[in-house]
C-alpha cells in the first residue's frame, strides 16, 4: 500500500541536509509546513513554506514551548485515511491531512554534557512537541511517513522519484521503528540525568 506525499511538516534541530531535502520535496509539489528556525532557514533558501502558526491559526507561544501541539497538526497526522468516520470528521472541521513528518529532538544530551549546565537548562531542553508529533506519525505509519534521521533523506527522495511521489508501506514501517528507538533512547537519557539529581533546589 503506497501513499503519495502531498503535505509535510518539517521541524528539526539537526538541520544537516535539510534544504536540499526540502527542495526535492517541493519539486514533487509537496506543501511544506514548518516552525521557528527550520522555517527561517528554508525561507532564506528560497523555498515556499507555510508557518505552522499560520496553518493552525494559533501563534507559537510560551517561549516556543507550544508550537505543534495543536489539533490541526495532530488530527492531520493521526487521521486514518481508510476510516470513513475519521475522514468525515476531518472534512467537517476543515482539517487537512499531513503525509510526512520530518523532525528530530532538542539536543538534551549535548546540553547536560556542557560545563555549568543547570537543572533549569536541562529541563528547558526536554523536547515535548517533537516526540509527540513523531510518535503520532509513527503510530499512523499506515498513512504517514516519518523521518528522524537525515541519513534517510536520500533514500526517501529516491523512492519518491521511482514511485511518482509515493512511499511504500514497508518504507513507512521501517522509518516508524526508528522513531520509537529514538524516543526510547531520549527518555533514557533524561531519566539517567534526573537520577543523578538529589534535589531540585
Amino acid at each position: 500500500m503506497e501513499r503519495k506525499i502531498q503535505r509535510a511538516i518539517l521541524s528539526v534541530t539537526d538541520k544537516s541536509g535539510l534544504v536540499s531535502f526540502a527542495q526535492s520535496l517541493q519539486e514533487f509539489g509537496v506543501e511544506i509546513l514548518s516552525t521557528g528556525g527550520t522555517a527561517r532557514q528554508l525561507k532564506e533558501a528560497g523555498l515556499t513554506v507555510q508557518d505552522v502558526s499560520d496553518f493552525t491559526g494559533f501563534p507559537e507561544m510560551l517561549d516556543g514551548r507550544v508550537k505543534t501541539l495543536h489539533p490541526k497538526v495532530h488530527a492531520g497526522i493521526l487521521a486514518k485515511r481508510d476510516n470513513p468516520e475519521h475522514m468525515k470528521t476531518m472534512a467537517s472541521h476543515h482539517l487537512k491531512v499531513i503525509d510526512l513528518v520530518v523532525g528530530n529532538l532538542y539536543a538534551f544530551e549535548k546540553t547536560v554534557d556542557r560545563e555549568g549546565c543547570t537543572l533549569e537548562d536541562a529541563i528547558e531542553n526536554i523536547d515535548i512537541g517533537g516526540p509527540t508529533m513523531l510518535r503520532a506519525a509513527a503510530k499512523n505509519y499506515q498513512d504517514v511517513a516519518v523521518v528522524v534521521d537525515p541519513g534517510d533523506y536520500k533514500s526517501v527522495i529516491e523512492e519518491m522519484k521511482a514511485k511518482e511521489g509515493q512511499l511504500s508501506l514497508e518504507t513507512r514501517f521501517r522509518l516508524a521503528k526508528k522513531v520509537f528507538q529514538l524516543t526510547h533512547e531520549y527518555d533514557g537519557a533524561i531519566t539517567r540525568y534526573l537520577e543523578g539529581i538529589d534535589s531540585p533546589d
